[in-house]
């Protein structure tokens, strides 16, 4: 059963510029404030942001955080964590990330931040989730889950834009 948007409503102005302006601090995302516009959008459990038809952010809570087609699409400068390949596959099938798949973290990572994953072979985004461990813990831990993934590459989010096409 494929995810389907609901309660899609046009943001204002103001509200966007909060948003991207919390991206941009949370996670040095440059959105440019321009003429497309953003809506607010419910799908399955979660609530989204799109821009035009692209899910570029997902609410959690009063929390905010990058799709991974958003960090495809503005690169973020904080908050990253590097995998080595061999995360990779389980990663993208949704698995949690495990801290000796780690190879790197943003010093900055507090636990129950919302955090971004890339492999370190091609620096792509593969998922998004919250930390468990801060960053300096999760890059040294020999063992143990250092983030919850909230949404990847394949799943239902990063679907549903294919869907719109």
């Amino acid at each position: 059963m494929a995810l389907k948007i609901r309660r899609r409503a046009r943001l204002r102005r103001k509200e966007v510029g909060d948003l991207v302006g919390r991206l941009a601090e949370e996670f040095g995302m440059v959105l440019p404030l321009d003429d497309v516009p953003i809506d607010e959008a419910e799908a399955g459990p979660n609530r989204l942001l799109l821009r035009g038809e692209e899910p570029i952010a997902l609410v959690v809570g009063d929390r905010i955080a990058p799709t991974v087609r958003g960090l495809l699409a503005f690169p973020a400068t904080k908050r990253g964590v590097t995998v080595d390949m061999g995360a990779v596959r389980f990663i993208y099938n949704g698995a949690d990330v495990m801290a000796p798949g780690i190879t790197e973290a943003d010093p900055a990572i507090r636990a129950e931040d919302i955090v971004w994953v890339r492999d370190e072979k091609n620096q792509r985004p593969l998922a998004v989730g919250r930390a468990i461990m801060d960053g300096p813990t999760m890059a040294r831990e020999e063992k143990g889950k250092a983030i919850e993934t909230l949404h990847h590459v394949g799943d239902e989010i990063w679907r549903l834009a294919e869907e719109e096409t």
